[in-house]
């Protein structure tokens, strides 16, 4: 008695992958609208709070005001200049660090020697505050585009090399004995297993870094910077206008999620180019 599953004809194949695109499109129109409705509703509460003063206003602003604030610069034509510097510097951190963390990891992996003797400097230079660094930066680099990106790399580069290392060493162990027993080198174990194994992680190391290099560029911006976003949010409370402060948060809230958009895309592309 045959007791197998009959395959199958291939329109219903086809209609059932429609059916699966329609139901993920469906999901992501659901998700994109409660996301949406959280974030209008939030405004709306936030203003209503304001107008019915039930915040401080000079502390907190209200969204109205915030985003006349951001039109009047814009109009002006001075948030322009503010925002180039800010992205600037940020994505220079985040280009660098991922590059150079991702070179130190390769780095220690091909020599468990250096391994050793780095890891418990890795580790104490990752438990620093890195704003505890940034005036040993100025003074070394001065105080400008350089000590900024420098302060951004000194987050970016540790982390990236920490998590991309330890993905090096999680790899299947029984793959690179197969890459042995055929007489494979260490560099053919890197390239055709190690890499492979660790590019997902290497491409969502990078999502990690946007948020790091937004971190890293405020930070030195507060400490040194005489232009940029950071340096919007200083001013604004030096001069108790809190509005500006609020704008400029907000700005950064909006270019820092369009970056980390762009990273996702450029992932998902990589990732189904290597399909």
């Amino acid at each position: 008695m045959n007791t197998s599953t009959p395959a199958l004809p291939e329109d219903g194949l086809l209609d059932l992958h429609r059916s699966h695109l329609k139901r993920q499109k469906k999901q992501r129109i659901q998700v994109f609208s409660v996301q949406m409705a959280l974030l209008l509703l939030f405004f709306a509460f936030w203003e209503l709070a304001g107008r019915l003063k039930w915040i401080d206003v000079l502390l907190f602003s209200y969204p109205s005001k915030v985003f006349a604030q951001i039109g009047k610069d814009a109009v002006s034509g001075e948030l322009w200049g503010h925002l180039g510097i800010t992205v600037g510097e940020t994505a220079a951190g985040f280009v660098l660090g991922t590059l150079f963390g991702t070179l130190l990891a390769v780095l220690i992996w091909w020599s468990p020697f250096l391994s050793k003797v780095l890891d418990p400097y890795m580790v104490v230079f990752n438990s620093m505050p890195k704003v505890a660094l940034g005036p040993i930066f100025i003074v070394m680099f001065g105080a400008g585009f350089l000590s900024i990106t420098v302060t951004t790399l000194s987050i970016t580069v540790i982390v990236t090399t920490l998590v991309v290392y330890n993905s090096f060493c999680e790899v299947d162990t029984n793959l690179i004995k197969v890459v042995r027993v055929f007489g494979g080198t260490r560099a053919q174990v890197f390239r055709k297993v190690i890499l492979p194994a660790s590019f997902p992680t290497i491409i969502s190391t990078l999502k990690v870094n946007v948020g790091m290099a937004w971190v890293g560029v405020i930070v030195g911006e507060f400490l040194v910077a005489k232009s940029g976003l950071g340096y919007l949010i200083i001013y604004g409370f030096q001069v108790f206008n809190f509005t500006l402060v609020m704008s400029s948060l907000l700005i950064i809230a909006v270019v820092a999620t369009g970056m980390y958009q762009l990273v996702v895309y450029v992932e998902r592309k990589l990732l189904n180019h290597r399909r």
